[in-house]
């Protein structure tokens, strides 16, 4: 075995995921073992960052197939990339209202108003205030 190596647990501790969740990556082809050490896998200390982007993209509300394409992307597909442009937008909303409602729990936290929610400072942070159709 190469020295390099790391095991299953290893990935799986350093990760913060469980080996099921690393069997089931390799298994979708997300990523791959370097071999065994007696019944144990064994992975690349590479696997690591990949595994970083996994995790990101999967708490982003990427599928396991959204990542498997994104992770084959080449720039020669176009299709593939203009749906990552979108997916990218579609974050940039996510964002923006997870900010609002990060801004007006602040408020909240500091409010005197009866109710809070009723609060006109609470409801331009979370974007209550907005004009409606």
């Amino acid at each position: 075995m190469n020295e390099g190596w790391l095991d299953i647990a290893e990935v799986a501790q350093w990760a913060g995921l469980a080996p099921s969740a690393l069997r089931f990556y390799e298994k979708k082809g997300l990523i791959a073992s370097a071999g065994r050490n007696g019944l144990r896998r064994t992975y690349n200390p590479d696997v690591l960052e990949r595994l970083e982007l996994i995790t990101c993209a999967r708490e982003a509300g990427f599928s396991v197939a959204e990542i498997d394409r994104f992770l084959a992307a080449r720039p020669g597909d176009p299709d593939l990339r203009a749906r990552m442009a979108d997916r990218a937008a579609d974050l940039d909303e996510q964002i923006g209202r997870l900010t609002r409602l990060r801004d007006s729990l602040r408020h909240a936290a500091v409010c005197d108003h009866e109710p809070i929610v009723k609060c006109p400072d609470f409801k331009q942070a979370l974007g209550n205030g907005r004009a409606r159709p």
